[in-house]
């Protein structure tokens, strides 16, 4: 199933679009979470906080992956909404090379460099086997999450987000069963949690395949569209690298602060770990409106359609502003309530720490929103160099609270590093969007009252 995002009412597109992403999102979110979960009820506090301590690295290597995945889609994107099905094709068939080409890359790279990013961050020398033993076997299968994201991202390019929803509902059973077979049923340590995760992974993104292939026309290839094409690739990768490398920088300035936090101790590394996957299913809601708005203004600035790109971003900005006092609220009330699904209600220190953690970080929740909202949309429209600044605005925002707050402050300071991060960051998207929609726009005022021509030379193809 197709979904032209270029007519029709913008919010309602949005909505329409979001809707399963965020159920998604928050499935990709206990798909992280049952890890946590059962490695934490089965193996203790100390294999939970070894597992949690890696979400950093973790960040910087599947966050680049992600992020080039994403990327990638856009010039799909943008191709779709112009109308141009033969290039959709041939800009697809590129995705199988770069795919193979980054998988390897990663795999190699993080093969030999894994335990010593882990002794430079200063992981704690108790639970340092663990977190080498889970982070290691993630990476290694860091291919599988590029043939999930790589699939999963075509489809939403194409208005599709409800079949890559279903292939994860399903990915995320697979990996609970396997995590208790592994774990509570074979007796092995977080290297089963980890197994678990990349067999789920791999086995969604073999299903993405097999649907593309057998249910959606306009993605069946053949062998001219699977040729390889080096224009063609540095233009998709000149768009997708940028978004990957964004994701890096941001997880670099996570990395400094995980390792400050790190040197804390056990009890604040436990704390930050479970407040950070309380965090991230509240503010899913909020990326998933960031991921919509990437492929949104994708399809209207392939269809020459400003006007709607503008309208969409107020529209759901407006929403979001909204979902973050609800956000607050989850995460005042109820965020120690469900960190407890983790680990045990009398460990009062770790769960004091992490309601502050929290607390902090919701009230500064509109600051992030604007960041997913105005960072996809830049990327979508094919600003992706610009829209990387502002992951060295949060680099930057958080080196400085690390310098200037933790050692000072110790705990409170590391909670103040991430609403300090989102500020820095917005400081740089706002006006970018300004001055790049003024520009797209040619300095004109949006048409009113009647549909905008097709000008497929918005946006930029790569023959």
């Amino acid at each position: 199933m197709t979904r032209d995002m270029t007519t029709g009412s913008p919010l309602s597109r949005i909505l329409a679009f979001c809707a399963p992403l965020i159920v998604g999102n928050l499935f990709q979110q206990f798909y992280n979470l049952a890890d946590s979960i059962i490695v934490g009820r089965y193996l203790g506090v100390n294999a939970f906080a070894a597992v949690g301590s890696t979400g950093a690295l973790n960040f910087l290597v599947l966050g680049f992956a992600l992020g080039i995945c994403s990327g990638f889609a856009i010039p799909i994107a943008q191709s779709f909404g112009a109308g141009d099905k033969e290039q959709v094709k041939r800009r697809t068939g590129q995705l199988v090379w770069l795919g193979v080409f980054f998988s390897l890359a990663l795999t190699a790279l993080t093969y030999f460099t894994t335990g010593d990013i882990l002794r430079l961050v200063n992981t704690p020398a108790e639970i340092f086997d663990d977190a080498y033993t889970y982070i290691f076997i993630i990476f290694m299968g860091s291919g599988a999450t590029i043939l999930y994201n790589l699939g999963s991202g075509v489809l939403r390019a194409l208005g599709d987000s409800r079949t890559p929803l279903l292939f994860l509902i399903a990915a995320v059973i697979i990996n609970v069963g396997l995590d208790i077979l592994f774990m509570a049923g074979f007796g092995m340590g977080v290297e089963g949690a980890a197994y678990a995760t990349v067999i789920s992974q791999a086995a969604s993104g073999i299903a993405c395949l097999v649907y593309m292939r057998a249910r959606v026309p306009l993605l069946r290839l053949n062998r001219s569209h699977l040729r390889p094409n080096l224009r063609r690739m540095l233009y998709i990768s000149s768009i997708g690298v940028p978004m990957g490398l964004q994701f890096s920088i941001t997880a670099v300035g996570s990395i400094i602060l995980q390792s400050a936090v790190n040197s804390l101790g056990a009890v604040a590394v436990a704390a930050v770990s479970a407040g950070s996957r309380v965090h991230n299913i509240v503010a899913a809601p909020l990326e998933t409106a960031g991921i919509t708005m990437a492929t949104f203004c994708g399809q209207n600035l392939g269809a020459g359609r400003i006007d709607r790109i503008r309208s969409g971003v107020k529209s759901i900005t407006a929403v979001c502003m909204v979902y973050c006092l609800l956000a607050l609220a989850i995460n005042y009330f109820g965020g120690v309530g469900i960190s407890c699904l983790f680990m045990d209600a009398s460990e009062t220190a770790i769960l004091a720490e992490t309601h502050r953690y929290l607390t902090i970080n919701g009230i500064a929740y509109p600051l992030l929103a604007l960041i997913f909202i105005f960072r996809n949309s830049l990327q979508g429209m094919g600003f992706s160099n610009s829209a990387m600044f502002a992951g060295l605005a949060e680099l930057i925002a958080r080196a400085l609270a690390v310098f200037a707050f933790v050692g000072r402050l110790g705990f409170l300071g590391v909670c103040y590093a991430n609403p300090l991060a989102w500020l820095f960051a917005d400081l740089i998207l706002l006006p970018l969007y300004a001055v790049k929609l003024r520009r797209l726009d040619g300095g004109r005022p949006p048409r009113q009252g009647r549909e905008a021509p097709k000008q497929a030379r918005l946006c930029p193809i790569a023959k």
